[in-house]
């Protein structure tokens, strides 16, 4: 049985703590009574938006104070709603590139090509910067750039059996950006009569976009062939007499038993030693015919 994912939600409101816990009660009542849900005790949470931050897909939700910012004559800043990088985040994604304390290569990547490797060091920073977009800081995430920076160059020179500086030197490119030109390490693949195959590592600005866009994109679904058996169903023919009728799968246990010595192998077993099959799909007569070990009809007939 299939469930549907939790869902999320998040609720501002004013007023004291306690009629906050009186509005949380009410609507765990009204999932369980109503909606037969049960609401998530660990993971609802009450906080102070100005003194503390609430966690919500990712960021940290605080709304702004401060009594010394002034804009046109008013403290504009106070009562806003501010979205930041949290820190967790940025020391849960450094860690997978780094090494007792430091940043390190991923042998994992070594035997691969110079475009697989800048290729899959750029997909992974470049989903990580556009989802933080919507934060104030994010240009916190340049430690993180650093961190996946270092540890590419090291993957490269260790590939090539060189040093970070000569790798640095090599892949270094400049790309431009609305924000102006950017510094980026790139690896081509030059195609005969086509563009070359460009992978990127950074260059994108780490600067706020407020009409930034989070789109995540559905993954697309894993393609599985067919299975033989189902295909040779599907047919509805006889492999022995081939009649066009309702067919049923004779199987042994290995095709070693198909060959006996000393003894004469009947047509089906022939053809299933013929064919390295452990299945063969026959009509109901000839399946009858087998186990009574009677002769079949001839693959001609």
């Amino acid at each position: 049985m299939r469930f549907p994912p939790p869902t999320l939600h998040l609720l501002g409101f004013t007023g004291p703590k306690a009629e906050a816990e009186r509005i949380k009660q009410r609507l765990a009542q009204f999932l369980r009574d109503d909606l037969k849900l049960e609401l998530s005790q660990d993971k609802t949470l009450i906080t102070h938006a100005r003194t503390g931050a609430a966690r919500f897909l990712g960021y940290e939700i605080t709304v702004q104070h401060n009594q010394q910012y002034v804009s046109h004559g008013r403290r504009a800043v106070n009562g806003l709603i501010a979205l930041h990088v949290p820190t967790s985040v940025i020391k849960a994604k450094c860690g997978p590139y780094m090494k007792s304390g430091k940043p390190g290569l991923r042998p994992e990547l070594v035997n691969d090509d110079d475009h697989t490797i800048v290729s899959a060091y750029g997909a992974e920073y470049r989903g990580l910067a556009q989802y933080y977009l919507l934060a104030s800081d994010v240009a916190r995430l340049d430690r993180v750039h650093w961190v996946m920076l270092t540890s590419m160059l090291k993957t490269l020179a260790c590939k090539h059996d060189s040093s970070v500086p000569k790798m640095a030197a090599k892949y270094m490119a400049t790309v431009e950006t609305p924000n102006g030109p950017r510094r980026c390490f790139q690896a081509s693949v030059e195609r005969q009569g086509r563009k070359p195959l460009v992978a990127r590592f950074g260059g994108i600005p780490l600067k706020r976009h407020k009409t930034a866009v989070i789109d995540d994109r559905k993954p697309v679904p894993a393609t599985y062939p067919r299975k033989e058996l189902i295909d040779r169903l599907l047919t509805g023919r006889c492999e022995m007499c081939q009649q066009p009728d309702g067919v049923e799968v004779h199987h042994v246990r290995k095709l070693a038993s198909l060959a006996k010595p000393g003894r004469p192998q009947p047509a089906w077993a022939e053809l299933m030693a013929r064919k390295r099959r452990k299945t063969l799909v026959v009509c109901a007569d000839c399946h009858k015919q087998i186990h009574a070990r009677q002769p079949t009809a001839t693959l001609t007939q």
